[in-house]
């Protein structure tokens, strides 16, 4: 069948379409042009040598390509999405707005035009096309990204590597002659010169006064900050703080404070999330598995309300960030996923209800 490959000039990217045209699928070609970074340097991807890499690689693996040029979408779904999310105190996930808006919904779109059955990705995940599956390879398993995927594109997409290991993409990628068999990964956010969310944020909304305080939870000041974007729930480094060791808990952008506290002030029973999206049917009371970043382990948690979603966790969990992503699991089986908006403590006593207004604090 006609598939349509993302190609972004890696090596995931490249083997899936190598792998593809020798199933004997008529393969096309599709680099998304997301922003205006001019270099495509290790830790990073969308640049212009990305570009040419992904292009070669069409030319070796002799099939049709384009360049698709998604960049004022892109800035919309997910650029100006990362600057209100740090101006309203939580800590955004620009691959999740990435994989669920532009992958999955912008350019499938862009892949069923060019008359396509399917759209293909790099990722490492699986799908029977009705459910999605963790990957085979857990220490590559990319599906807290993919939790927004609508049932719809998901009967459309493919991951041919969701049953590979690294080493055996590489492997592929030698075997295939593809010139960027050994290219190191893409570790950090693409769009963020040096990985700077602050000076990113700072330039896009100039007219924000951002400076303000440090204090403990008792409003004492401790000391000053330039940005409150600059810090994230569970950051201990770069306080400037004497005594401690302290740890941001919360950021507060009314105030302009970054209120920081010990460890076990980091710690929550629960949380609310949301926009939430399901994979599967979920019911209250049930128990599943909640991963609150990407990589992090998977606890323990029982649904108390589903929209917004509601979670008690068994045992607490540590450094719950409002904005980023909580994915639910059951088994292999990702069952969705929703925006942490907050958490509460274990000393808070909480009743998770049902009712419209949140959870009754004691």
């Amino acid at each position: 069948m006609r598939i349509v490959v993302a190609m972004s000039g890696g090596v995931d990217s490249s083997v899936t379409a190598g792998l593809l045209v020798e199933a004997g699928h008529e393969v096309i070609g599709v680099h998304m042009k997301l922003h205006d970074r001019p270099d495509g340097d290790a830790g990073h991807c969308c640049g212009l040598d990305d570009a040419r890499n992904a292009r070669r690689v069409a030319a070796r693996l002799d099939i049709p390509f384009y360049v698709m040029d998604l960049k004022e979408a892109f800035k919309a779904a997910v650029m100006d999405k990362l600057v209100s999310s740090y101006l309203g105190g939580m800590t955004p996930n620009p691959c999740v707005a990435c994989n669920g808006v532009l992958k999955f919904q912008v350019l499938l779109g862009r892949a069923v035009a060019l008359g396509a059955e399917k759209l293909a990705t790099g990722h490492y995940a699986r799908t029977d096309g009705a459910r999605l599956f963790v990957a085979a390879d857990a220490a590559k398993d990319q599906t807290y990204f993919l939790y927004p995927i609508s049932a719809k594109a998901l009967a459309r997409t493919l991951f041919p590597l969701g049953g590979l290991t690294k080493p055996e993409v590489r492997e592929h990628a030698r075997r295939m002659g593809l010139l960027n068999a050994d290219k190191p990964e893409s570790m950090e956010v693409c769009f963020l010169p040096d990985d700077d969310h602050t000076r990113f944020v700072a330039e896009a909304a100039p007219e924000v006064e951002a400076a303000g305080d440090i204090v403990d939870e008792t409003g004492k000041v401790l000391g000053h900050h330039d940005a409150w974007f600059r810090y994230t729930v569970g950051q201990r480094r770069g306080l400037g703080l004497g005594g401690g060791p302290w740890y941001v808990l919360r950021i507060e952008p009314d105030a302009r404070q970054v209120v920081v506290g010990p460890a076990e002030r980091l710690e929550s029973q629960g949380l609310e999330a949301n926009l939430p999206h399901f994979l599967a049917p979920l019911a209250v009371g049930e128990m599943v598995e909640a991963r609150l970043r990407h990589r992090g382990a998977r606890i323990p948690a029982q649904i108390r309300n589903l929209e917004p979603l509601r979670l008690a966790f068994d045992a607490p969990a540590r450094a719950v960030a409002p904005g980023q992503a909580v994915v639910l699991y059951r088994g292999d089986q990702v069952l969705g996923g929703a925006t942490i908006r907050r958490s509460w403590r274990p000393d808070q006593p909480v009743s998770l209800t049902t009712v419209a207004d949140g959870p009754t604090l004691g």
